[in-house]
């Protein structure tokens, strides 16, 4: 069983556009490869810059064990930690509908996710869930 709950390339498209700016901390607006998804993510700029001329990979996983199992020979893991360079832990607070899409809110300690898509793609998402979100550039 797959652990990966969603996974898709972004292209940022604005970086604080709302013109509210907070040190260390940075409000990217980006639009999924698929046309469909829509992100609003707010990221430590100061330990991962991003740019709007860089594609990322962006994946929310319900662990970091690519394996999908707790149980490996001799203690050894296969991380999705060790593919990714931004990588944070939350819980998802919010499930909503808008308009034809589904968006979840997720908190990674203050920093927040929004993320729109089509209903069939945001079908894994449960209230409560504990989630980390993986970044790297493409």
């Amino acid at each position: 069983m797959s652990n990966i709950l969603f996974d898709e390339t972004f292209k940022i498209v604005g970086i604080n556009v709302d013109g509210i700016t907070y040190d260390k901390v940075s409000r990217i607006n980006a639009k999924g490869q698929d046309g469909i998804t829509d992100m609003v993510l707010e990221i430590n700029s100061e330990i991962y810059p991003v740019s709007t001329k860089t594609p990322y990979r962006m994946v929310l996983s319900r662990s970091l064990d690519l394996g999908g199992s707790d149980d490996h020979p001799e203690g050894k893991t296969i991380s999705l930690a060790d593919k990714f360079e931004y990588i944070m832990h939350g819980l998802l607070y919010k499930v909503a509908e808008e308009s034809s899409k589904v968006a979840v809110y997720i908190s990674f300690g203050g920093l927040q996710l929004k993320l729109c898509s089509a209903p069939l793609n945001m079908s894994k998402f449960k209230l409560d869930q504990r989630i980390f979100l993986l970044m790297r550039k493409i």
